[in-house]
């Protein structure tokens, strides 16, 4: 999945609250969905609302996942914004690395920080579990996402010049 349109701001906001979400707490839950829905929304979340089936069942599936977490933004009590994150593997590094699957920042608070304190955190966790690594995907005509992802210390993924940036494939099963 593609990360949604983010802000470009590289300090956080003041009033900005970010936590590691309680997949149990019905709030932290109902806030995941209506960020995961406005994200889905979003022409870069691919223009459509979230379907009724990840309505009901999203965050229950998150939390029977094996390593997924999920970062919440709070502003003056209101959720804001959401990175989902799964764990995986980098055979390369032999260790564990945090993919950040979707990042999302309500279009009413983007510029605001909240895209840098979100990622601030994941980074955290991700140490804290002694991860390698953060991975993500970005849509290239996301500039916005891009400018804020760069702030934050990530680049493309590039081994060797010659040979390119990775691309990010997918097929549907």
């Amino acid at each position: 999945m593609t990360s949604n349109q983010t802000e470009a701001a590289a300090a956080p906001a003041a009033s900005v609250e970010v936590c590691l979400a309680d997949y149990s707490d019905q709030r932290q839950g109902a806030d995941i969905v209506a960020l995961m829905d406005h994200y889905s929304r979003d022409p870069f979340g691919g223009g459509e609302p979230l379907s009724e089936h990840c309505r009901a069942e999203l965050v229950q599936k998150l939390a029977e996942f094996p390593g997924a977490f999920s970062v919440l933004a709070y502003s003056a009590g209101r959720a804001v914004g959401l990175v989902n994150c799964f764990t995986g593997f980098s055979t390369f590094k032999c260790a564990p690395l945090v993919n950040i699957h979707d990042v999302v920042v309500h279009r009413d608070a983007r510029g605001a920080g909240i895209c840098a304190a979100m990622l601030e955190l994941v980074t955290a966790e991700a140490r804290a579990r002694g991860c390698c690594k953060l991975t993500m995907e970005v849509l290239e005509k996301n500039l916005p996402a891009q400018t804020a992802y760069r702030k934050a210390g990530f680049k493309p993924y590039i081994l060797d010049e010659s040979h390119g940036a990775a691309l990010f494939w997918e097929r549907y099963l």
